[in-house]
C-alpha cells in the first residue's frame, strides 16, 4: 500500500511539473522562436506585430516569452505555417508580381502612401530596401483595384510629380503606434514620441535637460533591438525621425500632450533624488485641448493612408 501511494504521488508530481512546463515560466526569445518553429526574423516581426506577446522586460533585461503564450500559439491550427504566412514580407519586385503590376507602378503606389512598409533591410550598397506584409499588399488590392490598372488618378500623379515619398513616414507612424500600444506609462509614451524629433526640435519642446535625459533613459527600444550592423542601427535611428514640416508639427503637438500627462503623474528624477516617483497634484486645467482648439487640429496624425482612401473614393 505504501509503495502504491508513493508511486501515485510520483505520478501526480510529474503531471504537475509537466503542466508548469507548459503554462508557467518564461523563455528567452531564441528558445521561443525555436519552439514555435520560426526563423529569427519571422519571430521578431511576429512580436512587433503583436502576434506573439512578450512579458514586460525587467530593468536592463530583455523581453521574454511566457510558456503559456508558446502553448497558445502551438495549439492553434496550422502553426507554425499560419504564423509564418501572417509575417511573410515581399519587396518591390515580389509585391508587383503578387498584384500583377509593374515594379514601377508598385513603387509609385508605395511612394504615394497607398502601401505601407513594415520593415526594411540594407542592400550591399547600404541603401534602404523596403519590405511589405504580403497580406497587407493583397488587402490593398482588394480595397482599391482601380489603382492597379489604367491611368493613375490626379491626386496620385500630383504627389509623385512633386517628389512625394510617404514610405518612411508611414512606416514611422505605424512603428510609433505599435510602440505606444505596448506601454501605458506616460513617460515611456512621451519618450516614444520624443524619438521622432531631432535634438534641436526636442530641446525646443522639452527645455528641461533632466526631462530630456529621463526621456532618453526610458525610451522603449524595438522589442529585440534593430537587427544587423551598426550602419543598420544608425539607419533605423535616422528613419525614426520626422523629416517633413507638417509631420514634425504633429509630433511636437503629440509630445506636448503626452508630457502634460507625464508631468501630472510624476516628476522626472533629478540629481540627489531617491529615485522614487514624486507625484504632482493634478489640477482641473488641461492646456492640451486648448492648444489644439487654437490650432484647429485633430488629436493625432493618421498618416497618408486615410488620405489616399478618401481621394480614391473621390476619383471613382
Amino acid at each position: 500500500m505504501a509503495v502504491t501511494e508513493a508511486a501515485r504521488t510520483e505520478v501526480l508530481c510529474a503531471e504537475a511539473a509537466a503542466a508548469t512546463d507548459i503554462t508557467g515560466g518564461t523563455v528567452a526569445a531564441g528558445r521561443a522562436a525555436q519552439e514555435l518553429g520560426l526563423k529569427r526574423g519571422e519571430f521578431e516581426l511576429a512580436v512587433h506585430l503583436g502576434i506573439v506577446r512578450t512579458t514586460a522586460e525587467q530593468a536592463g533585461g530583455r523581453p521574454r516569452v511566457g510558456r503559456g503564450e508558446i502553448h497558445r500559439l502551438r495549439s492553434e491550427d496550422g502553426c507554425p505555417d499560419a504564423v509564418r504566412e501572417r509575417v511573410r514580407t515581399v519587396g518591390t519586385a515580389a509585391g508587383a508580381r503578387l498584384l500583377g503590376i509593374s515594379p514601377v507602378r508598385f513603387t509609385g503606389l508605395a511612394r504615394a502612401g497607398c502601401i505601407t512598409p513594415v520593415t526594411f533591410h540594407l542592400n550591399r550598397y547600404q541603401a534602404v530596401v523596403w519590405l511589405y506584409l504580403a497580406q497587407e499588399v493583397l488587402g490593398f488590392a482588394a480595397r482599391a483595384p482601380q489603382l492597379l490598372a489604367g491611368n493613375s488618378p490626379v491626386w496620385m500623379r500630383a504627389r509623385l510629380d512633386a517628389g512625394t515619398d510617404w514610405r518612411a513616414r508611414n512606416w514611422r507612424g505605424q512603428r510609433i503606434e505599435r510602440l505606444l500600444s505596448r506601454t501605458e506609462d506616460p513617460w515611456r509614451r512621451a519618450a516614444v514620441l520624443a524619438g521622432a524629433l531631432d535634438a534641436v526640435q526636442l530641446a525646443e519642446v522639452v527645455d528641461d535637460p533632466y526631462e530630456r535625459a529621463y526621456l532618453a533613459k526610458v525610451r522603449p527600444e524595438p522589442v529585440f533591438g534593430p537587427p544587423g550592423s551598426v550602419v543598420a542601427r544608425e539607419t533605423m535611428a535616422q528613419l525614426m525621425q520626422a523629416d517633413d514640416p507638417d509631420e514634425i508639427l504633429w509630433r511636437r503637438i503629440d509630445l506636448i500632450m503626452e508630457l502634460d500627462g507625464a508631468r501630472a503623474s510624476r516628476q522626472a528624477p533629478r540629481p540627489g533624488d531617491d529615485h522614487r516617483p514624486v507625484p504632482v497634484p493634478v489640477t482641473d486645467s488641461d492646456p492640451a485641448p486648448g492648444l489644439l482648439a487654437r490650432l484647429g487640429l485633430p488629436r493625432r496624425d493618421t498618416g497618408a493612408q486615410d488620405g489616399w482612401e478618401r481621394a480614391a473614393g473621390e476619383d471613382r
